[in-house]
């Protein structure tokens, strides 16, 4: 519980909170890529090709779009426009809403903006699970899907859906790709460059004060994108505290250890800790 008072401590003095948010907080609000839910919705797929959980079976090249398409249309269905179970990212948005604060994800299932918080002091570094772009890529654009992922759940049988959906490039007619970088061929449109710019400019304004950068379940997949970027910036701001709430992945650089508080537990659980503070 002494975590918790310094965190609510630190929140209440501070001048602004930049929130780097990993997988952890989306596992936290109970998004999950294995277990009995996987089991039954993609019974199928896992008889005929012997899929464990959903992240490895991302990477799983499909022969057949009408059947790869099938599999995708489930996957995006459940992961980004279903939300999540547990109101984790509700009571997120109820910790900080009164503060000056941005958010940098590597989470493709927009839940922030679907919980409420501002689209305009959000920076999905990854992509969207809820936008297509071109496989090549021929252009640097990308086109909202739920329209027609809605269409492929609806229409499909024996793991296929009609040739008619397959999505293709409106350009030059190639295959789509769901919007997430996981090569060289990941699209940055134009809301991406919007987006990267609006945080940049955050950092610059509160280069200075009292920053908290509140690191929540991120691991060791791309910490250049958030976690040693906030430890350098807490380091560079004697005024600034990192704050990192994981479970079983805490750490933090020697140097600002006096400045950092570390709490191993589950996200949301911490939350409803923090909100119970009176």
């Amino acid at each position: 519980m002494e975590k918790i008072l310094q965190l609510k401590a630190v929140l209440d003095g501070c001048d602004a909170v930049i929130i780097g948010a990993g997988s952890g907080l989306s596992a936290s609000a109970g998004y999950e890529y294995a277990g009995a839910k996987f089991e039954e919705d993609f019974k199928d797929f896992i008889d005929k090709y012997g899929f464990t959980d959903l992240y490895s079976a991302s990477f799983f090249e499909f022969t057949d779009q009408r059947e790869k398409w099938a599999f995708w249309s489930r996957f995006i269905y459940a992961n980004r426009y279903v939300m999540p179970p547990k109101p984790v990212y509700a009571n997120l948005l109820r910790a900080v809403q009164d503060k000056d604060y941005f958010v940098i994800t590597t989470n493709v299932d927009h839940v922030f903006q679907r919980s409420g918080f501002d689209k305009q002091r959000l920076f999905y570094t990854q992509g969207d699970y809820g936008l297509w772009q071109c496989a090549t890529p021929c252009h640097s654009k990308t086109y909202d899907n739920e329209t027609q992922v809605l269409q492929m759940l609806k229409e499909q049988r024996s793991m296929q859906i009609p040739e008619e959906l397959v999505p293709h490039c409106p350009v030059c007619n190639g295959m789509m790709e769901a919007n997430l970088r996981k090569d060289g061929t990941f699209v940055q449109d134009e809301g991406w460059y919007r987006a990267s710019q609006r945080y940049t400019d955050f950092l610059h304004n509160h280069s200075e004060g009292k920053v908290v950068y509140l690191d929540l379940g991120s691991g060791m997949n791309t910490p250049a994108i958030f976690k040693y970027p906030f430890m350098q910036m807490t380091l560079a701001n004697s005024q600034a505290t990192y704050v990192s709430i994981n479970k079983g992945q805490n750490f933090t650089a020697r140097e600002i250890s006096q400045r950092s508080i570390l709490i191993d537990g589950d996200i949301g659980e911490v939350l409803e800790k923090l909100l119970a503070v009176e």
